[in-house]
Parts: structure tokens; C-alpha cells; sequence
């Protein structure tokens, strides 16, 4: 097993400015994605935007083989949605961008879920409590509470409130590159696993099904929807363990009022 980095001070700012790179992607994308437009057309619109205005890198594009800059996971698509002309979003419809970007030689990972004109009741509670359980999982992080603590919370939001948590995908260490120790799962034991050092920077992504948690792979090898055919959601932040708790280091603007209270717990800076 590789070793968990451990990031400084350099490592955190520049950490930091992809981070508010990668939350300015997605205020630029809130304009765009809508009813009528294709998930390759998103795909394009990030990647220029990233390129040309940003001047960074879209990190997952060529990672392990993948060809887009973003992915694009529609209703029952749990993660890894592959960006298509053919994929037109309509009203209903509810869909997860996670995107990757690079500055400086350091990675931010975010995602965020769009709700397409008017969703069903159904869809959007279960969009609504997957943020919810994300952010029972981020408040946890401090140095000295544990991986297990973080999936605990995580889990017992989303069983709570009848949902299923998805096993097969969790979060990771983020720097340099895109995937580092450790892994971050997103159910757990309180007490139990690594325990958390300042200058730990890592994913928390819960994929939640409203369904059960059983998932597959399609046949291109990268889509992963529920078994079952029911919808899924998912949220994701970078996340760096401070001093006295986290910082939220991919946090939107829309956010910082949203989540004011928890974020001043926390230690985050704004």
C-alpha cells in the first residue's frame, strides 16, 4: 500500500487554486445545463473553459484511458458516465458532472448534481439527502477522528432515510495525482480505520441509490448504473484535514452561505 501524503503549506495553496478553479467551472456550466443540451455538448463546454479561459488542465481527460474531460451520470447512472451527442438531457431528468482539474501540478476533484427543469418529488429527495449525507461525512473530518467515523456518518444519513449506500466506489487521496491513499469509504465503523493527521487531503463522493445497492458495469467498460434500474445520486468535494477541523477546498459560492454554520465549525476558511 502506498503512503498517505502528507501536504504543506505550498502543496495546500496550490491545492487550494485548483480547487477555486474547478468551483468556477461549475459556476460557468450553471448557465448551460438545461433541457435540450447533450452531455457531450457539457463536456465541450468544460474543457474550453478549463483550457482556454483557466489555463489548466482537464486531469481526467486521457486518466487510465478515458477520452473526456468530465463525466456524466444520467438518472440510474451511478458514476463514470461517458459524455455522448446522443445523451440529450430533458426535463426530469437528474444528472451528475464530475470534473478534474489540474494548476500547478496539483489536482481538485468536485462533482454536483443538476436537477433538469421539474423533477419528480422522489428525485429530488433523494438528491437532497445524497448532499446531506456528504456533508455529515465532511463535518466529522478533524485530526484524530478516524475513516470510520466519516463512513458512519455518511451511511447512517442515507439508511435513515431508506437509501443504500454503493460499495464498489469510494473516495481517495487527491495531490500530485488524481488517485492517492487512502481510500475513503463511505460506510464504516465509528473508531475504526486510518486516523486523520493535518495536511490529509482526500475525496468524500457518496454514491446513494435510491434502490438497492447492488450496481454493474455496462459493456463499454465504464458506465456503472444500478442493478435494479432505480435512480442514483452522488456529490463530491476535495477535502484537506486542518489544524482544528477541514477546509473545503472545491466549496462553490452558493455554498458558503448554505453551509456557514457547519463550515465555522469546522475550521474552513472562506
Amino acid at each position: 500500500m502506498s503512503k498517505v501524503v502528507i501536504k504543506g503549506a505550498d502543496a495546500l495553496e496550490r491545492m487550494r487554486e485548483s480547487g477555486r478553479l474547478l468551483a468556477a467551472v461549475f459556476a460557468y456550466l450553471d448557465a448551460h445545463i438545461d433541457a435540450g443540451i447533450s452531455t457531450m455538448h457539457i463536456d465541450t463546454l468544460a474543457e474550453r473553459y478549463i483550457v482556454d479561459v483557466l489555463k489548466a488542465r482537464p486531469a481526467s481527460k486521457g486518466q487510465y484511458g478515458f477520452a473526456f474531460s468530465l463525466n456524466t451520470s444520467v438518472n440510474r447512472v451511478v458514476c463514470h458516465g461517458i459524455p455522448s451527442d446522443t445523451k440529450i438531457l430533458k426535463a426530469g431528468d437528474i444528472v451528475n458532472v464530475d470534473i478534474t482539474l489540474e494548476k500547478n501540478g496539483y489536482i481538485a476533484d468536485s462533482s454536483k448534481m443538476y436537477m433538469i427543469g421539474a423533477v419528480s418529488p422522489a428525485a429530488k429527495r433523494l438528491v437532497d439527502v445524497t448532499y446531506q449525507a456528504m456533508w455529515k461525512g465532511i463535518e466529522v473530518v478533524r485530526p484524530g477522528a478516524t475513516l470510520g467515523d466519516i463512513g458512519h456518518a455518511i451511511q447512517q444519513c442515507a439508511e435513515s432515510k431508506g437509501y443504500s449506500v454503493v460499495r464498489e466506489y469510494c473516495g481517495h487521496g487527491i495531490g500530485m495525482t488524481m488517485h492517492e491513499e487512502p481510500q475513503v469509504l463511505h460506510y464504516g465503523t465509528p473508531g475504526k480505520g486510518l486516523v486523520l493527521k493535518e495536511g490529509m487531503t482526500f475525496t468524500i463522493e457518496p454514491m446513494i441509490n435510491q434502490g438497492a445497492a447492488k450496481v454493474k458495469v455496462k459493456r463499454d467498460g465504464w458506465t456503472v448504473v444500478t442493478a435494479d434500474k432505480k435512480l442514483s445520486a452522488q456529490w463530491e468535494h476535495t477535502i484537506a484535514v486542518t489544524a482544528n477541523g477541514f477546509e473545503v477546498l472545491t466549496l462553490r459560492e452558493e455554498e458558503k452561505a448554505q453551509r456557514a454554520g457547519a463550515l465555522q465549525v469546522g475550521g474552513m476558511r472562506t
